[in-house]
């Protein structure tokens, strides 16, 4: 291809073309989901170097990942050719350590400094909080590390940050910011954040600098411009502010990072920022039917603050969207399966056609359980195997140590687990000691007594064996596997740890220990063999799953938020209904910004499909082993009803379909009146015998949840539970779809449960 040759802009739409020919001042490219954007980048480098004869080295574009760089990287050199090396096409941090490499030590660092990662950061963070004497249970390292990530990205300094405090506690967390950015530069460190701080700081305090590279990058792209923080925002505010050529990409509807820092003003006010700015609109999606993107189009139109478009296609109209509600997670689970099994098995897909999306990590293990019933290959993206996961294994290598102690791996993983100040030199000693005189690592730990230079620690070394003999005890007492599992968690302080945290991690991992909690309760509803060894067998079959290579014909399992970027013939978007998505926190809070978010990430959900899409909810999960009823997703119901099919149930899936589907027309209006009905005083079952509805041409089932009109016993009352025994009624609560019943029983203390299904009798 010769430099002047042109012939590329022949491959681009009317409005791709426009956003390739617009080289001029700033220009706003809102590239809607499957409207090759990165096309378009990558042919108007082309195009500045071969019509306006830009020089590679006056081009700088910057994308968000390592992966995002280095695919576009690989089609600017096809294109360009010769000279595409001068090209900086990099991430933000990237680009910001090479400007630093250079000139920091106007800063005052010197140019060699380190770049510390999360774990550096930490140790750091543990420094600071024993050198300040604050408390550590109360003032976590990775909760501090997270408001300051926070603070540098809206570029505030520790005095900016403590000029806001307005509590101890935060005037604290402002000492300890003021610490660890002292620690840094004395260490001559900077951590991730810093990189681009420190780069604004730079261009501001050194103008002669800053002019240098806006010299240097006279033409500027900045892609997924939706996703970036204000400390992004002003870089490229700076450096672009001499020659304004400067072109973003993004999507407002796709921007579903704010959790991360990101700022959706940045690109929905980009007019208002600069001055004059084009607006060009990529509204024809190259990826999806026409079905999929009316979906998409019909429930992101519910968000106010959003910048208006319409997706539309060339491709087929395609089938509606499906969507299914079960009684069950469980049973929504096994449909999936069913399905994608049928599926392939009729010849007509692979298993690599085919996505599982989820609001949060913890979903997953329902998916895995089923996947491996059915002898179906997946493999998790952007997250490990349930039972792979930290939290889980810990609380698995306790239940390990309870049922026998003999797995060492168990007890060493264990033993400092919620930290108890048992070091690695203790720990070193009793394995040689278990090792000379041929006994386990936990035998060892009953005699440590015996052990030279254990000194103080052997009476922190008792309190976890005591506590391992008191669940050893109930155990043996005939605790279930789920009494046991809440015992650990309690008893160890596990779940407190997490809480005080208080950061997105420590919640995702709260709901993984719930989930468990789940797993067990329904463990011991359903297996034959409901002992913890024949439980740690179950979940070991799991755990011990080989890892799928990447590339290989497998079903991927992910959250919705690592899906962004991704697109598959055919996806399940599960766990469809309120409080799982939208969260029950954006429901519930204040901020209607975080239920825009939400519905967002429903949007890039729905955009990740390329042929077929279908929806599935559960009326009732288990939260911490609890059953709680749930309606539907308002993103379903945002869906109009002539866009949305009815699944037809066939012999290959009713096997794995238990329970029976709602009508999605009466699903839309749910309410008190459909959960529940007026009976003739008598104890109703929960769920109604199934009947049978003629519906387009096939049958489909339904089933309503029911409740009794009254209960046989009041507040006060003494009642009895088949397998908690008698206890006092607290409290009575009519929930609309059940009522629930708190009971204070003898032995067991305060449970709270729904009245259908405790089953409680008045003694």
């Amino acid at each position: 291809m010769q430099n002047s040759d042109l012939s590329f802009l022949e491959q681009l739409n009317q409005e791709q073309r426009a956003a390739v020919e617009h080289t001029e001042g700033p220009l706003l490219i809102l590239a809607g989901a499957g409207s090759g954007k990165t096309k378009v980048l990558t042919c108007r480098i082309a195009y500045l170097i071969r019509e306006k004869q830009v020089k590679p080295w006056n081009i700088m574009a910057i994308t968000f990942t390592n992966k995002a760089a280095g695919e576009m990287r690989e089609r600017v050199d096809a294109l360009v050719g010769m000279g595409a090396e001068s090209i900086w096409v990099s991430t933000f941090h990237s680009s910001c350590c090479r400007i630093l490499r250079r000139f920091i030590d106007r800063l005052g660092y010197d140019n060699s400094f380190t770049i510390y990662d999360t774990d550096d950061s930490r140790q750091v963070m543990k420094e600071v909080i024993r050198e300040l004497e604050l408390d550590p249970k109360v003032y976590k390292e990775r909760a501090i590390l997270a408001r300051i990530s926070a603070a540098k990205n809206e570029l505030q300094d520790p005095e900016a940050f403590e000029a806001e405090c307005t509590s101890w506690y935060d005037r604290k967390i402002a000492e300890a910011y003021l610490a660890y950015q002292k620690r840094l530069a004395r260490n001559n460190a900077l951590d991730f954040d810093d990189l681009l701080v420190k780069t604004v700081e730079l261009f501001e305090q050194e103008p002669e600098i800053m002019e240098h590279y806006q010299e240097r990058f006279r033409y500027i792209m900045i892609d997924e411009y939706q996703d970036t923080n204000t400390a992004q925002f002003r870089f490229v505010d700076l450096l672009a502010a001499k020659y304004r050529n400067l072109c973003v990409v993004g999507d407002d509807d796709q921007s579903i990072y704010k959790f991360r820092g990101a700022n959706i003003r940045n690109i929905l006010n980009f007019e208002q920022s600069f001055p004059g700015a084009k607006v060009i609109k990529l509204e024809q999606n190259y990826r999806s039917t026409q079905s999929i993107l009316n979906a998409a189009n019909e429930v992101i139109a519910h968000n106010a603050g959003r910048k208006e478009k319409r997706l539309w296609t060339q491709n087929a109209e395609g089938p509606k969207i499906g969507f299914r509600q079960f009684g069950s997670g469980y049973e929504e689970a096994e449909y999936v399966a069913g399905e994608i099994r049928q599926r392939v098995r009729n010849g007509g897909a692979s298993w690599k056609d085919f996505a599982v999306l989820y609001r949060t990590n913890a979903m997953s293990r329902t998916f895995e359980e089923k996947f491996i019933t059915a002898n179906i290959p997946y493999k998790i993206v952007g997250g490990v195997n349930f039972y792979a996961r930290r939290e889980v294994k810990d609380m698995l290598a306790y239940l390990k140590t309870i049922d026998n102690g003999l797995d060492d791996l168990a007890v060493i993983r264990i033993i400092n687990i919620p930290k108890r100040g048992i070091g690695q030199t203790t720990i070193g000693r009793i394995g040689q000691y278990a090792g000379e005189h041929e006994i386990s690592f936990y035998e060892a730990l009953k005699c440590s007594d015996r052990i030279p230079g254990i000194g103080r620690a052997a009476a922190k070394i008792h309190g976890f064996t005591n506590l391992i003999t008191r669940l050893r005890g109930a155990a043996g007492d005939g605790f279930s596997v789920r009494e046991l599992l809440e015992m650990v968690i309690k008893e160890t302080g596990y779940a407190e740890e997490l809480k005080a945290e208080d950061t997105d991690e420590s919640r995702a991992r709260i709901e993984n220990l719930d989930e468990l909690i789940a797993k067990a309760e329904d463990f011991g509803k359903t297996a034959e063999d409901t002992s913890l060894s024949a439980f740690l067998q179950q979940v070991s079959l799991v755990a011990d799953i080989d890892s799928v290579e990447e590339g290989s014909d497998c079903v991927l399992l992910m959250t919705l938020h690592s899906a962004k970027g991704l697109e598959f013939d055919n996806v399940f978007m599960v766990g469809m209904e309120e409080k799982t998505f939208p969260s029950y926190m954006a429901i519930n809070g204040e901020d209607t910004s975080e239920l825009e978010e939400e519905r967002r990430l429903c949007y890039v959900g729905i955009t990740r499909a390329r042929k077929e899409l279908t929806m599935t909810a559960a009326q009732m999960r288990m939260l911490r082993g609890e059953p709680e009823f749930l309606k539907a997703s308002r993103f379903v119901r945002e869906i109009p009803r002539e866009m949305v099919r009815l699944e037809r149930e066939t012999s290959d899936t009713r096997n794995f379909l238990k329970s029976p589907q709602v009508p999605l027309d009466r699903l839309m209006g749910m309410g008190k009146a459909d959960q529940g009905r007026a009976g003739s005083g008598e104890r109703a079952p929960l769920f109604e015998r199934p009947k049978q509805q003629k519906t387009g041409g096939f049958q489909m089932r339904e089933f309503r949840v029911v409740k009794a009109d009254h209960l046989d016993y009041a507040e006060g009352d003494q009642v009895r539970h088949v397998k908690f025994g008698v206890g006092t009624v607290q409290e009575i609560k009519d929930g609309g779809k059940d009522y629930e019943v708190t009971v204070d029983f003898e032995n067991y203390g305060i449970k709270r449960m729904f009245a259908s299904f405790a089953k409680l009798k008045k003694v």
